[in-house]
C-alpha cells in the first residue's frame, strides 16, 4: 500500500516532536513530511530516576527513543536477582524487536537517571514502513547491529577473562567520548553504579571491584569514585589480551 505523500498538517506539537525524532540517527535522511507522519504517533515520557518503564510480560504498543538520560534493561528472577542486559544512553533505542514479533517484552526497563523519552505508536510506525523500503533497510541495519553487539557479548563472557571485560569496557566509554585524547591521560565518568556496570559484564560487583584494584595496582587506572582516570590510554589499551 502507498503512502500519501501529502503534506502533514503541522501543529505546533507535531513540529516539535518532529524536531525531537530528528535527534535519533534512525531518522536521518528521512524528509520532513515523513518524520512528521511518524510524529503524529509519538507521545512523550518522561521517567524519574529509578522508575521502571516496562516489566516483563508487559504488553509492546511500540518502541522507545531515548531523548535524555539512561535505560537499563534487565532480567529479574523471581529471588530479586538481576543481570543487565543493556544500558542505554540518549539517540538509542529499544523495544523493536519485540515489537515487530508481537510478543511481550522479554526484560525490564528501569530508568538510572531522570529520563526523558519519546514512544513511538507500533501501527503509525508499520505504516511508514508500508510505504518506503529504503527505512525498512534502515531498521534491519539497526537490529542487526544489536544482534552483532549482542554475539560481540556472548563471545567475551565466553571467552574473556573478567580483566579483559572490564578494560575492554573503560576503553568503549573513552570511545564514546566526542573530545577524547587518541593517547595520553584520560578520565573517565562511570555512567552508572558499579553494581551496575559488573553485571552488565557478567561480573559480581566483588570481582568488578576487585579488578579495578589490581589494575590501579599495576598503575594503568586510578579510581576516585566513579572517576577513572587512565594515565597513559595507549598503554591501558596494549594491556587487552
Amino acid at each position: 500500500m502507498e503512502i500519501s505523500a501529502a503534506p502533514v498538517a503541522r501543529t505546533p506539537d507535531i513540529e516539535r516532536l518532529s524536531k525531537l525524532l530528528t535527534q535519533a540517527p534512525l531518522f536521518n535522511g528521512l524528509s520532513s513530511n515523513e518524520v512528521a507522519r511518524i510524529a503524529r504517533g509519538v507521545r512523550e515520557v518522561k521517567v524519574p530516576k529509578g522508575e521502571i518503564l516496562f516489566h516483563r510480560g508487559d504488553s509492546c504498543t511500540g518502541f522507545h527513543l531515548i531523548l535524555s538520560g539512561q535505560i537499563k534493561l534487565a532480567f529479574t528472577s523471581a529471588d530479586g536477582n538481576e543481570k543487565v542486559v543493556e544500558i542505554l544512553r540518549p539517540g538509542q533505542t529499544f523495544g523493536e524487536a519485540v515489537m515487530f514479533m508481537d510478543k511481550p517484552y522479554v526484560v525490564m526497563a528501569q530508568a538510572l537517571t531522570e529520563t526523558q523519552l519519546l514512544h513511538i505508536g507500533k501501527q503509525t510506525f508499520f505504516d511508514e514502513l508500508a510505504g518506503d523500503p529504503l527505512f525498512c533497510r534502515k531498521i534491519i541495519a539497526g537490529l542487526s547491529q544489536r544482534l552483532h553487539h549482542l554475539m560481540a557479548d556472548v563471545e567475551s563472557y565466553s571467552l574473556r577473562s573478567g580483566r579483559d571485560r572490564v578494560v575492554g569496557y573503560l576503553l568503549r566509554e573513552e570511545e564514546i567520548r566526542q573530545d577524547a585524547p587518541p593517547e595520553g591521560r584520560v578520565s573517565i565518568r562511570l555512567p552508572t553504579s558499579k553494581g551496575t556496570i559488573a553485571s552488565r559484564l557478567n561480573l559480581t560487583q566483588e570481582h568488578f571491584s576487585r579488578i579495578l584494584h589490581e589494575l590501579s595496582s599495576a598503575g594503568l587506572i586510578e579510581v576516585e569514585g566513579r572517576t577513572i582516570h587512565i594515565p597513559d590510554i595507549g598503554r591501558l589499551r596494549t594491556s587487552l589480551g
